[in-house]
């Protein structure tokens, strides 16, 4: 997993953009809580996952990390600085420690620049470097992807998406970044491409100890390369733990929900989808307490837990070791539908199950419900 140092820090990030309404005098009558409290870090060589549903904010905290927009209230640091704060020389820094690469390789890159210049962009304009160094970097990082270096010379219209997407990844690269915003770096890209750009970028991390920040839709992308993940909705991050134990045990209702809607990581697995009723709040006016509590299945189980959801707003808190969880069902008081947790949770993990793992729990399920008769013969064979 590369140095444990920290990179980047998060701390309270708040993002709220203003809504409007009038022509001539216009005046805000509220404001779209896109990033409401968000708080993680990154380490050296190590990759965040960060999942939910579309809307929650997840893009726009990696708009806000790029500089892209700026934020409400709250920090991002690098190395221990405020980005934010930063101007000259500082900032060029930065933007040469901080790349992305973006979703959609037919319109992240420029039809009207040659794929060397388009790589070597980020170089020239945030570094002094010469003309040969240039093209050294550009015929290595061209090698690196896995591309030739005379195809430098070519547009990006004369190559695949996959192929695309590794020049976005080359480009990304080019300055020595210590961090790079990955958004949905393959979910445009062909199945069979996929895998093929994941790995490229496991490997490179690998030799470079670059961190990642992964915004991506698809768990199965998110389990495979992020060493943890945070998972958010409405603004917020509900719950953030090491990737494995977050998919083998999710704690949070809304965690659990959103596993057992994956598609299984095998057709013959059959288990239980959490249908969850509602729809999202808006986030210009979202829900007191629990932003999550009017479609909480274990809240709207119990009137107790539901009054105290709907009230006081659950704290990011330790659930389990490097286990963080924002539920009032973690942290001491009402606890009332353990019962209902427990099935949600035997939902959510179906999803991680092989078909030989969910054969034997049927067959131990079954023997436990045949009770002995007198003279050891079963219920069942009675019948």
């Amino acid at each position: 997993m590369g140095d444990s140092s920290v990179l980047l820090n998060v701390e309270d990030l708040k993002k709220h953009f203003p809504v409007t309404e009038g022509l001539l005098f216009m005046k805000t009558v509220g404001h779209v809580k896109a990033v409401d409290g968000v708080n993680f870090t990154i380490n050296e060589g190590e990759t965040l996952g960060l999942v939910g549903e579309s809307g929650c904010g997840k893009t726009t905290t990696t708009k806000t990390i790029l500089r892209l927009e700026e934020p409400t209230d709250g920090s991002v640091q690098l190395y221990g600085r405020n980005v934010h704060e930063l101007g000259g020389d500082d900032l060029k820094e930065y933007r040469t420690l901080v790349q992305a690469v973006f979703q959609d390789p037919w319109s992240s890159l420029s039809p009207r620049m040659r794929v060397r210049d388009i790589i070597s962009e980020a170089l020239v304009v945030n570094r002094k470097v010469t003309k040969d160094e240039v093209d050294d970097r550009v015929d290595e990082l061209m090698v690196q992807v896995g591309l030739h270096a005379y195809q430098g010379t070519l547009f990006p219209h004369e190559f695949s998406g996959g192929q695309r997407q590794r020049i976005a990844v080359a480009s990304g690269l080019a300055s020595y970044p210590k961090l790079i915003l990955l958004d949905e770096p393959v979910s445009a890209l062909d199945v069979s491409i996929r895998a093929q750009i994941m790995n490229l970028l496991k490997d490179l991390q690998d030799q470079t100890n670059v961190a990642y920040l992964l915004v991506a839709h698809n768990l199965a992308t998110v389990r495979y390369m992020a060493h943890n993940t945070a998972v958010m909705y409405l603004g917020k991050i509900v719950e953030h733990s090491e990737t494995e134990e977050l998919f083998e045990h999710p704690l949070h209702p809304y965690t659990q929900a959103l596993f057992s809607a994956a598609l299984p990581s095998h057709p013959d697995i059959v288990r239980e989808e959490i249908i969850l009723p509602g729809e999202v709040p808006s986030p210009i006016n979202p829900p007191t307490g629990c932003h999550f509590h009017p479609r909480c299945p274990a809240a709207l189980a119990d009137p107790e837990l539901m009054k105290r959801c709907s009230s006081e707003e659950p704290q990011l808190l330790p659930a389990g070791p490097k286990h963080l969880v924002a539920c009032h069902l973690y942290t001491g008081g009402t606890n009332g539908a353990t019962g209902l947790m427990d099935k949600m949770k035997a939902a959510a993990s179906a999803a991680t199950q092989t078909p030989e793992e969910q054969v034997e729990d049927d067959s131990s399920s079954e023997s436990d419900n045949v009770e002995a008769g007198p003279e050891g013969i079963t219920e069942e064979s009675q019948g």
